[in-house]
């Protein structure tokens, strides 16, 4: 995939398709599955065009697992999905979005694809435990053939070999397996539900020895993370990843896509998590030339300090780095010490533990579900070193302790090392912090061992003269990058983010909770960055990962407003539950319990039961603290469990939080309407998650992927038309709605050659404005109350002003007309915490 990446064009001009290719102003995300099919979606495109957005962004359409509700567990990248209507489906599905003047987005999943159960509905998979490295498909999937007695590791016995071989659970079967054969039967192994090919001339041998010979290895299931032989996504055993570094490989998964994309069914795509890949950058050159450059963005965590690498031939990320800055610009900072001190009163945790937290949570993956990882990449620095008379002395375990400090010290998903190229600046300058930070927790000779891998890591010569570009050393720095990836994902956003509860909100996939807040001008400076760096990058406040919606956040983000009364509500809700209080609930799942309740009480009363209870029991076996989903702790589970349903119900925790609803309400108000605004109109191309155009409170997954009722909002929207708005619901359709038109009725001013951004002085810091421009020239504002609830405190706004650009405007929220220059901020907005203001004549 690199052999020309010498002419690939560099920086910023990587981030916009060439000229006459397709580019969304807007996108709207549907979930699909049986239950949505492509012609569900495809009626839903007059409410779509409607509300004003010119793209339906798909979730991933290829054939998935039996029963898959997401798509993202692909077992056939030749076959669009049967269950969401087919090849014939989908195009009836673009024909309707190009009647109403939509187009498509697709997600796509080039990491991995499904072990699925029986296996056979993954042909390839399927092929390769049929035949083992001799399959056609051997090359597909990342499997070290050397370990496990060269046999691919399959671990999903309930009990240990013996034991199911000794209660007769194996058995031989005939059954036709389909596609394969001819239709004819075939004698296949069986354990309950999983059904495995058996090698020919096997048959007849004792089932033991039958088990022996295959080409993959049955196994009890906690084997896994220990001896897994194949790469995996993250820990996810029923996720085998692909190789798609192999262009024999890339060709075969992508066709059917860039088909898509080629024949016009498909605009642009969304590319799941690249950082799993060999290579994201080939991968992403690849893909540029097989799509002819089209709209790509991908699903990328950056740190907070860290930047998209310059070379990938991609229109930015899909978000997560705006998402985190939108919420953060309306949290106040000033609430950061007391939610801290009632964090320190519930859990012990002081604000400063979260560094702490996290290296804790990473080592505990490191040395648990991602063990077997590190011990393939520590058997590979070994077999280097024992090869090289040189570096002979380093020890397997030196090597391993040094791989483990790395992955626990690294800050960030990967720092993008490609074999045989010179590190670019920025991120040998990241890797070094990382190696400095892993030297303060070693000594003696392990230091000299760090040191021999830091320069192994960065492909640089080490050893004996002339030593790097060899297979193996290659493969070091490749398989490196791959694990640090997972053990950040499944480190910190998969347990440590559980474990952190000083204000839930921040905890968010790809978020940075350390930061807790930032000013303005930060999110000033990072969305002129945007402009000029990745001006047509997607940007977006929910997604299907998110941990907590949108409105769920904002209504939790109102506790850094009201941070004294927050303590004394929690200080309350503690004494009247104190006599039910099981002595198994721990701080941390309290304050999450607590916070949680504070961001889905509505005014119908707390959220359902059974919601509630799916998304505690996922929080805490997240945490991994007491429970785990491989080691759950029934009695822990159910105390907590019992306890939350049973204080949702007391008189004094309801009436607690009415009072705390009524209170919160104006602030709730204006973050809902204020993020919602500034993310739909700052630099980027504008994404909404399925009906979050009104309120909607939502958990993790699958809480956020629950149907929508678009017919009733399809109702509202016409409502809404007619008679304006009445209350928060209708407003936040409103803001979505009137934001999403005027960009696709201006879009020169938000994903144009020369769109820009310009920030608006203000005089008071709870305004937020800026005006977006077309080659110069203002063609749209954007004005936002932060922080309303401290706003009142001090008054209001007073004789505060914010400085618009000259000439006539017209809000198209409120209909209202202002003139240029300096406005006071009370006239601006009299009827709304937000304003859109555009030019009349484009209202």
């Amino acid at each position: 995939m690199s052999g020309d990446r010498a002419e690939v064009r560099q920086g910023p001009s990587r981030r916009r398709p060439p000229a006459g290719r397709p580019v969304p102003v807007s996108t709207y995300r549907l979930q699909l599955n049986a239950d949505l099919t492509f012609d569900d979606a495809a009626a839903l495109a007059p409410y779509v065009a409607s509300l004003g957005a010119t793209h339906l962004y798909l979730s991933p359409v290829l054939t998935a697992a039996p029963g898959s509700t997401h798509g993202y567990d692909v077992v056939d990248h030749d076959e669009v999905s049967p269950a969401m209507g087919g090849r014939e489906g989908l195009d009836r599905l673009a024909a309707a979005a190009r009647e109403h003047s939509l187009g498509l987005v697709l997600d796509v999943v080039p990491n991995h694809m499904a072990v699925p159960t029986p296996v056979w509905h993954n042909r390839a998979l399927w092929s390769v435990l049929a035949h083992g490295p001799e399959s056609p498909y051997a090359a597909w999937f990342d499997v070290d053939w050397t370990a496990g007695e060269g046999a691919l590791l399959m671990p999903v016995l309930g009990s240990r070999l013996g034991t199911v071989l000794a209660s007769d659970e194996l058995r031989l079967d005939e059954v036709v397996v389909p596609g394969d054969r001819a239709g004819e039967p075939q004698t296949v192994l069986r354990y309950y539900d999983h059904v495995f090919p058996v090698r020919p001339g096997t048959e007849s041998l004792p089932l033991a020895e039958l088990v022996d010979r295959q080409h993959y290895r049955l196994a009890y299931w906690r084997v896994a993370n220990e001896e897994l032989n194949y790469r995996r996504f993250f820990d996810v055993g029923t996720l085998a990843a692909v190789r798609v570094e192999d262009p024999d490989v890339f060709d075969a998964t992508h066709r059917l896509v860039t088909g898509l994309v080629h024949d016009g069914t498909v605009d642009g795509l969304r590319i799941d998590h690249p950082d799993g890949l060999a290579d994201p950058q080939g991968y992403l050159a690849r893909l540029a030339e097989a799509t002819d450059d089209a709209w790509v963005v991908v699903e990328k965590i950056l740190a907070p300090n860290e930047e998209l690498p310059e070379d990938w031939a991609t229109a930015g990320t899909t978000g997560y780095d705006a998402m985190w800055r939108i919420e953060a610009a309306f949290v106040d900072a000033g609430g950061g010490g007391e939610l801290g001190a009632v964090m320190h009163r519930l859990t012990g945790d002081t604000a400063d533990a979260l560094p702490a937290i996290i290296d804790e949570a990473k080592r505990e993956i490191v040395n648990g579900p991602l063990y077997a990882e590190v011990d393939r990449l520590a058997g590979l620095a070994a077999d280097i070193c024992r090869d090289d008379v040189r570096l002979r002395d380093h020890t397997r375990r030196s090597l391993h302790d040094c791989l483990v400090e790395l992955l626990v010290a690294a800050d960030r998903y990967r720092y993008y090392v490609v074999p045989g190229e010179p590190v670019h600046p920025d991120a040998a300058s990241a890797f070094a912090d990382c190696v400095a930070r892993a030297r303060s927790r070693l000594e003696g000779d392990r230091l000299e061992t760090l040191d021999l891998l830091a320069e192994m890591l960065l492909g640089h010569e080490i050893g004996s003269a002339g030593r790097t570009r060899e297979a193996r050393r290659d493969e070091l720095v490749v398989r490196f990058q791959q694990v640090c990836g997972a053990v950040m994902a499944k480190g910190v956003e998969d347990t440590a983010f559980y474990r952190w509860t000083h204000l839930l909100g921040l905890a968010e996939v790809g978020g940075a909770p350390e930061r807790f807040a930032i000013s303005p001008e930060e999110l000033h400076a990072f969305a002129l960055r945007a402009q000029q760096h990745a001006p047509v990058a997607m940007t977006g406040l929910s997604t299907h990962d998110t941990k907590r919606s949108e409105d769920v956040r904002a209504r939790l983000a109102v506790l850094s407003e009201l941070p004294v009364e927050w303590s004394e509500l929690v200080d309350a809700l503690r004494a009247a539950t104190a006599d039910v209080r099981p002595s198994l609930l721990d701080g941390r799942t309290e304050n999450i319990l607590w916070q949680t309740l504070a961001g889905t009480w509505g005014d119908d009363g707390p959220i359902a039961e059974d919601r509630l209870a799916e998304y505690l029991t996922k929080a805490v076996r997240e945490a991994k603290s007491h429970t785990s989903w491989t080691a759950p702790d029934e009695a822990y589970e159910q105390a907590v469990l019992d306890h939350a349903r049973h204080v949702r119900s007391l008189p004094a925790v309801v009436e607690a939080y009415e009072g705390w609803l009524r209170r919160a309400a104006p602030g709730v108000r204006a973050t809902t309407l204020g993020t919602k605004l500034v993310q739909l109109t700052m630099p980027g191309v504008a994404d909404v998650y399925q009906g979050t155009e009104v309120p909607a409170v939502a958990l993790v997954d699958p809480d956020n992927r629950r149907p929508v009722d678009h017919a009733a909002l399809a109702e509202q929207l016409d409502r809404l038309e007619q008679h304006g708005p009445r209350g928060l619901a209708d407003e936040k359709l409103l803001v979505t709605s009137r934001a999403l038109r005027t960009r696709r009725d201006l879009p020169g001013a938000f994903v144009g050659e020369h769109a820009g951004y310009q920030a608006l002085p203000a005089s008071s810091g709870h305004a937020f404005a800026f005006a977006r421009t077309d080659d110069g020239e203002p063609q749209v504002v954007t004005v936002a109350t932060r922080l309303a609830l401290a706003l009142d405190r001090l008054g209001g706004w007073g004789e505060h002003t914010v400085a618009l650009p000259e000439g006539p405007w017209r809000d198209a929220l409120s209909g209202r007309t202002h003139d240029g220059g300096l406005v006071p901020l009370a006239r601006l907005l009299e009827d709304l915490p937000v304003a859109l203001l555009v030019r009349p004549g484009h209202a």
